[in-house]
């Protein structure tokens, strides 16, 4: 039975700059996507978030960048926390698939290993 799931991911940037934002982005989705065989197609939104001090540009531009002209892209700041990791972007895929919860694999890169080890990639 088709079930809309969250797969979720993160990672850090170097710096302030829309290139860095862009090509840590596009890491990121592109391991979500390969890790999981998404395609944009069963794709219903994605939501990114990202620290305060990631102001050069949206990551939802990496996804249109990749192609992704049709999908809802919505991003925000996150909050400001004092367990948070600096210069950060979250993405959140809301993506339709027969997958069980526990077969998703989120993936969490570079800095933002610090908040989900578990779910940890290295590359």
């Amino acid at each position: 039975m088709m079930k809309v799931r969250g797969v979720r991911g993160a990672t850090t940037c170097e710096a302030n700059t829309v290139e860095a934002i862009l090509e840590a982005t596009t890491e990121l989705l592109q391991a979500l996507i390969d890790a999981n065989g998404i395609q944009e197609d069963d794709v219903a939104s994605i939501f990114f978030t990202t620290t305060h001090d990631l102001t050069a540009c949206f990551p939802a531009r990496a996804a249109r960048d990749m192609g992704w002209r049709y999908t809802a892209l919505l991003g925000a700041t996150e909050m400001n926390s004092d367990e948070g990791v600096p210069m950060c972007i979250r993405a959140l895929i809301h993506w339709n698939t027969e997958r069980r919860l526990e077969d998703l694999i989120h993936v969490y890169l570079r800095g933002a290993v610090a908040l989900r080890p578990d779910f940890s990639r290295t590359t």
